[in-house]
């Protein structure tokens, strides 16, 4: 499956230089601990990739660039391609409620988030990288598809074997103190979980605003 391979960093640093605010720095959080760290490539450099840093003289930006930058941007975070977020947008428009809502409720319960969102990986790639490695079961059935859609009422547990992996034990070091959203039920001891509810959009925290991007496939 084809997947984005390339470097990471230079993703945030278009999203910051692209922002709505001169200056302002937006983290895609795509390396996990790293991002947090005076190491973050945001934090050292504010430019686009290939640009020298200017925040005074930046042209103004139209509002299809901010509908198309939301949509990138969230794109990047979930780390889905083109083709597979049109999708997901196309589900979401035929779905009661608010569109912008149900496609973040749609990303946000893909089996790579959840895992991620379970702090059982300290980035969503690594979490993807963990179900494609056959590291957890889901209603007592081992998996390996990160975009799995879960439901309400799902149980999602991590592979008995691979719990005594060293991995683990330092990913439940990582867990401690983190809080889990409040859909997900989690048991720390067990390294089991389970989908309480559908989340809402308050319960999520990622910081899009998916009305824009409502408005961008709304053209």
């Amino acid at each position: 499956m084809a997947r984005y391979t390339g470097p990471v960093c230079r993703l945030c640093r278009r999203e910051s230089a692209s922002g709505s605010k001169p200056g302002e720095k937006v983290k895609l959080f795509l390396k996990g601990e790293r991002c947090l760290s005076k190491k973050c490539a945001v934090e050292r450099r504010t430019a686009a990739p290939g640009q020298k840093a200017n925040t005074k003289n930046r042209p103004k930006v139209s509002e299809f660039g901010k509908q198309l930058r939301e949509k990138q941007k969230m794109r990047r975070i979930y780390g889905v391609l083109e083709k597979q977020f049109e999708n997901y947008f196309d589900k979401a428009s035929r779905s009661k409620g608010q569109t912008g809502a149900s496609l973040l409720a749609l990303l946000e319960t893909r089996l790579d988030n959840v895992v991620y969102r379970l702090n059982l990986a300290t980035s969503r790639a690594q979490a993807r990288q963990l179900v494609r490695h056959r590291h957890f079961i889901v209603n007592g059935k081992r998996v390996n598809i990160p975009s799995m859609q879960v439901r309400p009422g799902d149980g999602i547990a991590v592979v008995e074997s691979s719990t005594k992996s060293p991995l683990f034990g330092a990913l439940t070091e990582y867990a401690k103190g983190r809080r889990v959203p409040g859909w997900l039920e989690f048991n720390e001891q067990e390294l089991k979980a389970k989908v309480l509810a559908k989340p809402a959009r308050a319960d999520i925290d990622t910081n899009v605003e998916e009305q824009l991007i409502v408005e961008y496939y709304s053209r």
